[in-house]
């Protein structure tokens, strides 16, 4: 190797991009004077580089491959950590829920627990409502042709969306919880104090009417009461959410405005009547009883 001194390298180095600059002007003069001539060296280069240039893309791509596999890899173990700890959280609650199950089977066995009936339902697919005097409704493609009947009860997937309003024979009108019309009595389950829960049109319902030493707790599971007859005891509905001080709504556990399926239940009577007391005579229906002066009359006539 010539040895250079710094001088002549430094003197080198200012003339590289002159250089450069004229032979980028002396390629541009050539290629304007013989095009064909141009054409051809640009040709014998791009061929000349071919290979290069695939090496380095291949290269770039199969990089990126390997960082984004690392990437996802370091993912999946992480979820896979998270799975984990889930999985044996949900171990433990299993074997509580085991042994509460039989906990409770034993109790019942011993009580002579008389279980309540089942209540009949039905499913069907929810359309659009687009007529009708509710602003919040559902129209359910069952009618009463397949049993389907007005005060029927209307459960989503995880919770209570509404109540049957109106029947035909193929199609029901289903009064959504979250309706301006909709007024139903509820009950605190971490308190179990009453409450009724008013619609307003808006996705989350107002709680109304509850005792002032007993206010609704932030997160608290609010269900059905039995209190009006009109609801069973103990469908959920939602939790209590604060919108501001002093204003409580309840946050609904269904998914109203992406309602495809609802369950129809037919609950029957919700309250359960009480026998006749001994020696009670049933009265007789008002139009009878109207009619029994005219026959005596016309008996004595």
């Amino acid at each position: 190797m010539i040895p250079i001194s710094i001088q002549i390298r430094q003197a080198l180095g200012k003339l590289v991009l002159p250089l450069l600059l004229l032979l980028s002007i002396g390629i541009i003069i050539v290629g304007q004077a013989d095009r064909k001539l141009a054409d051809r060296v640009r040709m014998v280069v791009a061929d000349g580089l071919s290979p290069f240039w695939t090496l380095v893309s291949t290269t770039q791509e199969r990089t990126v491959a390997i960082a984004t596999n690392l990437r996802e890899a370091g993912r999946l173990a992480r979820e896979n950590a998270r799975l984990k700890t889930e999985n044996e959280n949900l171990r433990r609650w299993y074997d509580v829920a085991v042994s509460l199950t039989r906990e409770n089977d034993s109790l019942k066995t011993a009580l002579h627990w008389i279980p309540e009936p089942a209540p009949a339902f039905v499913t069907g697919r929810v359309v659009a409502d687009t007529g009708g005097i509710y602003a919040r409704a559902v129209l359910l493609v069952a009618g009463t042709e397949s049993g389907v009947e007005i005060g029927n009860i209307a459960l989503a997937s995880n919770g209570l969306a509404g109540r049957v309003t109106e029947t035909g024979a193929h199609s029901a009108r289903i009064l959504l919880i979250t309706d301006i019309a909709s007024r139903l009595p509820v009950m605190l389950e971490g308190s179990h104090a009453p409450a009724i829960m008013v619609g307003d049109n808006s996705p989350m319902p107002r709680l109304m009417y509850y005792a002032q030493d007993t206010r609704p707790v932030e997160g608290e599971r609010v269900v059905t009461s039995d209190q009006a007859g009109a609801f069973p005891a103990g469908l959920p509905i939602g939790t209590v959410h604060y919108v501001s001080e002093g204003r409580p709504v309840v946050a609904p556990f269904a998914q109203l405005d992406h309602l495809n399926l609802l369950r129809v239940f037919n609950f029957g009577h919700s309250q359960v009547e009480p026998p006749d007391a001994p020696g009670h005579v049933p009265l007789a229906p008002p139009h009878k009883a109207q009619d029994l002066p005219f026959k005596n009359l016309l008996g004595q006539g």
